[in-house]
């Protein structure tokens, strides 16, 4: 059944836009504030994102334990918000009972904030320690300085996201801006809602009416007008008035950049060996004005004037081509990523007014206008592909064939779900293993090109001496990406390495990407330097022992899908599961940045894993006010239960730009030392969450593939028995447990062991 959609304007002069999905398992909100950045004085840089901040430390009806994020989070769902030029975002997404109470804290704290001066300079403090990484992270100093290029006086050349100068809280003025802008800006009249779910539009209307009326009534407020926009660098787009519609036009043309299929600019580039990396982005879009960016990453000996040529030829081909044509292909990418979108995704986009869909007429006039105003010159022979095949609803052809035994099928993702998931692995020995996965990496970035843009994740990983692919989308697109992943794994056509990785991460998402090793135990071996050819990659895949996992297929499906893993290389082999190591580990991992990060994983055995997830629910609150609000160590500090390589345990993360990794390691001694008190109802939301119809379905899969790997029954009903059954007894018995001098752990650190012990 496909989504509905209602409009509405309330009362109070906000908007509402409701969506019936019935294939969700959960609902979402997103609340869109028409003012960010650029609206609140210019003498008080950063006050929106402040005001943002605030925002989620509580009220005198929702305090911080009960607030909106400690909410979302016990239900297992997700929360964030985000401070742009000329928007302000909040959103979140929880089971479809759980909306009423996040609408509920969330029109409260930004109706009615507590802007009380002492946690006013507490949070100034978190904001000054994210200018501090942001000012260290080379990516988002790459962006600023590529937004200095901007000519002129434009905003968007200044600092926006504040730190502990420009916030002067003790300035009467500075308070005067900061109550000014809220009551300015949050009221009715400029606020977009959007709610998405499984329930009927009725029920979501009323959702929407009792809690969004709490917001004063007002108009819309008339935001400045921006001075001119305009750019210096070649591969910087600025365009000055635009008709409405721009935005959703930019969408179809972005499309078109990142097709690489035969016939596109993309695919020029590629069959000349140039491109390394392609990223296309919006930066700005108000008022007529539009910002985007091409980012490319081409090799050492490419012509970069011939690329740009290149581009303007692809540009001129599309202003010249049949633009209905390209909205239908258009139409129907935009129809797959809507029947793949969470409830999250589709809510962000209903409440920024661009929803997954073809160009409407004001939208295809945009785009001739947008098209216009591009460098174009007849360069180069072109084409439009033709109909992507990972788009066809259709399972391929296929005759009846035998699966391997080292292919478990599960059933725990029922196929009316039309969501699939297929893990492969592969155990390798060879000495050759590390340099011949930089090849296959490179040999499948044009497939992952093509599978992101049909809304289907192509993964191919390493852990260990293990390779993994992994792909999850539509079934009948995953199995013909799988078929294709296959083929290009076993005979690549490109023998050129993939690059070294170039992607800035603040040090705590370094150490996140380094952990499956660390919990294996392995440690990078030096690759021989000799060059790689087919025969020694036949070799390797002689060598080398497999087995899989695959959910979510109906009848048909699998067969066809063993059509598929029949021509699967390596060994069919029988799983065994991941050894654990004992007593206490600590790893150094080479991480840029000079910011301590941390990550502490406590293993459990399966007998604890039940007791130990409700350890972590109950953990989260706890961890997050000391340690990050209390005793501010730092923006990136959580707690979670984390299940890796089949390795179910708990795990600590703090980065902080101060505190010693020794110092971190006593504050959460300390404070496990002090214990945690069950919650029954904590226990209950917990237990909720590991039923099939109200998990994410990529949650569901890899549930079903981490027990695969720990050879343990994948009975999600057992769990939520064992959850129930955890006691305040077995909670201080694993807490006693963590604190022994016998515990085993795993610390994964940007620094050598410090000489403080856990002991």
């Amino acid at each position: 059944m496909p989504d509905t959609t209602r409009h509405l304007t309330l009362a109070n002069g906000l908007q509402l836009t409701l969506r019936y999905a019935p294939r969700l398992k959960r609902s979402a909100a997103a609340l869109r504030v028409h003012a960010g950045s650029h609206d609140a004085p210019r003498e008080w840089p950063g006050l929106a994102h402040f005001l943002e901040h605030l925002f989620f430390l509580g009220t005198a009806r929702f305090p911080l334990q009960d607030g909106l994020m400690r909410y979302v989070q016990a239900l297992g769902g997700q929360v964030n918000a985000s401070t742009r030029e000329r928007t302000t975002d909040f959103f979140f997404e929880v089971p479809p009972a759980g909306l009423a109470g996040g609408l509920a804290r969330l029109s409260q704290m930004l109706a009615e904030p507590d802007l009380g001066i002492e946690r006013q300079h507490r949070e100034r403090e978190v904001i000054h320690a994210e200018f501090i990484a942001w000012s260290r992270n080379p990516q988002a100093q790459e962006q600023f300085a590529l937004l200095q290029s901007v000519a002129g006086d434009h905003p968007l050349t200044g600092f926006h996201a504040g730190n502990r100068y420009s916030l002067v809280l003790r300035n009467i003025a500075f308070q005067q801006a900061l109550t000014g802008f809220h009551q300015r800006f949050y009221q009715g009249g400029q606020i977009s809602l959007s709610l998405c779910g499984p329930q009927p539009l009725d029920e979501l209307e009323q959702l929407g009416r009792q809690y969004a009326g709490i917001f004063e009534t007002g108009a819309l407020v008339p935001q400045a007008l921006p001075p001119a926009l305009a750019a210096s660098k070649p591969l910087l787009f600025a365009h000055e008035g635009l008709p409405d519609g721009a935005e959703q036009a930019l969408e179809l043309l972005m499309a078109c950049l990142g097709d690489n299929r035969p016939g596109t600019w993309l695919h020029a580039l590629e069959r000349r060996g140039w491109l390394k990396g392609f990223k296309v982005e919006k930066l700005y879009a108000f008022a007529e004005q539009l910002l985007w960016h091409i980012d490319l990453k081409l090799a050492p000996d490419s012509d970069t004037d011939e690329v740009l040529k290149l581009l303007h030829g692809w540009f001129d081909f599309i202003r010249q081509a049949d633009l209905a044509e390209l909205n239908s292909a258009f139409g129907l990418l935009q129809q797959r990523r809507q029947r793949s979108a969470s409830a999250l995704e589709l809510a962000r986009r209903d409440s920024a007014g661009q929803p997954f869909a073809a160009l409407d007429a004001q939208a295809l006039a945009a785009l001739e206008a947008l098209l216009e105003q591009l460098p174009c010159r007849a360069y180069e022979q072109w084409q439009l592909p033709a109909a992507e095949p990972l788009l066809l609803e259709e399972l391929p052809p296929s005759q009846a064939t035998q699966l391997p035994p080292a292919l478990y099928i599960s059933d725990l993702l029922p196929p009316a779900r039309q969501y699939a998931a297929l893990y492969l692995r592969w155990h390798l020995a060879s000495a050759l293993r590390q340099g011949l996965q930089g090849l296959l990496e490179r040999a499948l970035q044009p497939l992952q090109t093509r599978c992101e843009r049909a809304s289907v994740q192509l993964q191919f990983s390493a852990s260990g001496e293990y390779w993994q692919l992994r792909c999850t989308g539509h079934p009948a697109a995953v199995i013909r990406a799988t078929g294709q992943a296959l083929a290009l794994l076993q005979a690549p056509s490109d023998w050129q390495p993939a690059p070294p990785e170039t992607l800035a991460l603040i040090p705590i998402r370094v150490l996140l990407n380094q952990l499956p090793d660390a919990v294996l135990g392995s440690r990078h071996a030096t690759t021989p330097s000799c060059p790689l050819d087919q025969a020694q990659l036949d070799d390797a895949w002689q060598h080398s022992r497999w087995q899989g996992l695959a959910v979510g297929f109906d009848s048909i499906g699998v067969q066809a899908l063993g059509a598929v893993v029949e021509g699967c290389p390596g060994q069919s082999a029988v799983h065994t599961p991941p050894a654990l190591w004992a007593g206490h580990r600590w790893q150094h991992a080479k991480v840029p940045g000079s910011e301590n990060a941390l990550l502490l994983f406590c293993p459990l055995p399966a007998g604890q894993q039940a007791c130990g997830r409700l350890l972590a629910q109950l953990l989260q609150g706890p961890v997050y006010q000391r340690l990050r609000v209390e005793l501010q160590l730092g923006y990136a500090v959580f707690s979670t239960f984390r299940q890796l390589e089949g390795i179910g345990g708990l795990l600590f993360g703090v980065q902080s730009p101060h505190a010693s990794q020794a110092e971190i390691l006593d504050h959460l001694r300390a404070l496990l030392a002090q214990g945690v008190t069950l919650d029954i109802g904590a226990r209950q939301a917990l237990a909720k969450q590991f039923d099939e119809p109200a998990m994410a379905n990529a949650e569901v899969a890899e549930w079903a593939w981490q027990t695969h790997l720990a050879t343990q029954p994948d009975d999600l009903l057992a769990l939520q028995r064992s959850i129930l059954m955890t006691e305040q007894a077995d909670l201080d018995g694993l807490l006693r447990d963590l604190l022994g001098t016998d515990c085993t752990w795993l610390c994964l650190a940007n620094s050598a062991a410090p000489d403080a012990s856990w002991d």
